[in-house]
């Protein structure tokens, strides 16, 4: 056999083996649906920010796992609309700032819609209604009236409507002077000191606060009518996903899941 025919075979069969290494039935190890073609149809990821400690919406648990009535919602809107979400907690007083630096996708974690924050995102359409609630110790007798007459030491989380009410409401009135008004970093720190009697009273929204006071000799002692609405935080510049969560809520609202996330998570 002359070298020219004999290289003509060799391509010829590196051709050959080339085909058929294509028809071994793998598919590539991607994350997706298949569509009709075989095809592997990549799923879009968004990284939901929350509070992961803000029970009962959104908490990380003694596994590490993020869960809570926010968490759910958005992994069914998620399911349902064929997207994929990653759910990162972060420090609440910061969580609107990541968002405008891209760092996350959205905010769904129990957020009041404020005129201040429509300023710097948008907001999906409410999903929940809430009040702020005020706890005190057992061991104490104070209520609601003293608490709004400013003769209260009062706790709130940093960057909480807790705190834009009590700032609204009780500093800039001057009924408390603004040292008393203490600011956290996160609500477990208030409950530990209202717990160990370093302020008088703490103020939040009531759902997180019943279950933030479980088990503790803490107790209620009056609801304010704020009429707080939730809303997911979004990007002012991402319209497509605000319409995404927009539709996802609305089918949330209107399906089976709805009633039983709620029952679940006492709301």
């Amino acid at each position: 056999m002359n070298r020219k025919v004999y290289g003509i075979l060799l391509i010829l069969l590196a051709v050959a083996a080339v085909a058929f290494s294509g028809c071994t039935g793998n598919t590539p190890a991607e994350t997706g649906d298949s569509g009709q073609s075989g095809t592997v149809v990549e799923k879009t990821v968004y990284t939901v920010g929350i509070d992961g400690e803000y029970p009962p919406y959104s908490l990380i648990d003694k596994d590490g796992g993020a869960t809570g009535f926010d968490v759910e919602s958005i992994e069914w809107i998620a399911d349902d609309m064929g997207f994929e979400v990653e759910i990162k907690p972060i420090a609440w007083d910061g969580i609107i700032p990541a968002l405008q630096a891209g760092k996350i996708d959205m905010v769904y974690s129990g957020m009041t819609i404020t005129d201040e924050r429509e300023e710097m995102v948008n907001f999906s359409i409410p999903y929940l209604k809430i009040n702020q609630s005020v706890a005190v110790h057992n061991d104490n007798e104070f209520t609601l009236d003293q608490f709004k007459a400013g003769e209260l030491v009062i706790g709130a989380q940093r960057g909480t409507t807790g705190q834009i009410w009590a700032e609204e409401n009780l500093i800039e009135t001057e009924l408390i002077p603004k040292d008393n008004l203490k600011l956290y970093d996160n609500f477990p720190l208030v409950i530990e000191d209202l717990k160990n009697k370093r302020i008088d009273a703490a103020i939040y929204d009531r759902p997180s606060m019943v279950a933030a006071i479980e088990d503790k000799p803490i107790h209620i002692t009056g609801e304010i009518d704020t009429g707080e609405e939730y809303g997911v935080a979004i990007r002012k510049d991402d319209a497509e996903l605000l319409e995404t969560i927009n539709t996802g809520l609305a089918k949330l609202h209107k399906d089976q899941k709805w009633t039983e996330l709620k029952n679940k998570y006492g709301l």
